[in-house]
């Protein structure tokens, strides 16, 4: 039995923050936002609308997508470092707001990395037989853990949530292989004190070596090699970052997801917004071979390698 994606679903809020917007309320310009990280938008929440909100509205998109009904999940993983509450988890809200009477549900912790962490555990339960569909989603509301005085954070970030039911798919189509992983020892480059915290210059290098070899470990793991490998999405966290990673597997600029110049980084919520999008788009079709690879804060990293379709 492989289990793969059977069914994706995003939601970001409506109200767009602009890069020219920063510029009347800190020290920047919209070219040094551009040409440094590549993000020209970014969409975030108001006071009324939290975690929960977006994730619930992600998880209605991606259960219809799949073509279930909430009473069939057995789980919900909910991937994120901005819930409502320290808790009831966000899961736990939002299995109640769906109706998944039949479904346990718990938080996960890896920042950034949290997606592909709910995707790999959800793996586990579908192939065992535990369960016959997992919901995964990643949400960030961002915005409320940023100091809008620091033009070194304030500018990255954006809010968002993106959905996926895992189940099993056809022989031959699923997640293939996967990386997760962690060094602790790198945390203190990259946390929450009050505000998001970061030293830029760490985290790129972390982040420029890590991306790339995870995404040649599960290229590996899968008994692929980088000429099978048909579209990479990376964590939307910054151009040059998900470019270096392009580079390394070979890959023509057409075969790498972009979505940051419209929503910013929105940590766990980056990869599965990005991927509906590619999917809409046309950029991913059935039986492509697709890597997903991110980090996170912690520091924390994931990587899947993915045959398209259900």
């Amino acid at each position: 039995m492989n289990a793969g994606f059977i069914g994706i679903g995003k939601c970001v809020p409506p109200q767009v923050v602009t890069n020219a917007d920063l510029e009347k309320r800190m020290d920047t310009t919209d070219e040094w936002i551009r040409t440094r990280t590549g993000i020209e938008q970014r969409h975030i929440a108001d006071e009324n609308t939290d975690s929960s909100d977006l994730a619930y509205q992600a998880a209605v998109n991606a259960i219809e997508d799949a073509g279930i009904q909430p009473e069939d999940i057995g789980l919900i993983l909910v991937a994120t470092v901005t819930p409502d509450l320290p808790f009831p988890s966000v899961s736990a809200m939002i299995q109640d707001r769906l109706g998944a009477k039949h479904a346990a549900a718990m938080d996960v912790s890896a920042a950034c990395a949290g997606f592909m962490y709910g995707v790999v555990t959800a793996k586990q339960f579908v192939e065992s037989g535990a369960y016959r569909y997992v919901l995964v989603v990643g949400v960030e509301k961002l915005s409320k853990i940023m100091d809008w005085e620091d033009r070194g954070t304030a500018v990255l970030f954006g809010d968002g949530a993106g959905a996926a039911v895992i189940g099993k798919v056809s022989e031959g189509r699923g997640i293939l292989s996967f990386e997760l992983g962690a060094d602790g020892s790198g945390g203190k480059h990259l946390f929450q004190d009050r505000y998001i915290q970061m030293n830029g210059r760490e985290v790129f290098k972390f982040a420029v070596r890590q991306m790339g070899e995870s995404a040649e470990s599960v290229i590996e793991k899968a008994g692929l090699t980088k000429e099978d490998v048909d579209y990479l999405i990376p964590h939307q966290a910054n151009m040059r970052i998900m470019e270096a990673s392009r580079e390394r597997l070979g890959l023509p600029p057409e075969k790498m997801s972009k979505t940051i110049h419209k929503y910013g980084n929105t940590s766990a919520a980056s990869i599965p917004i990005s991927l509906v999008d590619d999917v809409a788009d046309g950029k991913v079709k059935d039986d492509d071979v697709i890597v997903l690879v991110g980090f996170g804060g912690g520091l924390t990293w994931g990587g899947l390698c993915i045959k398209w379709g259900r």
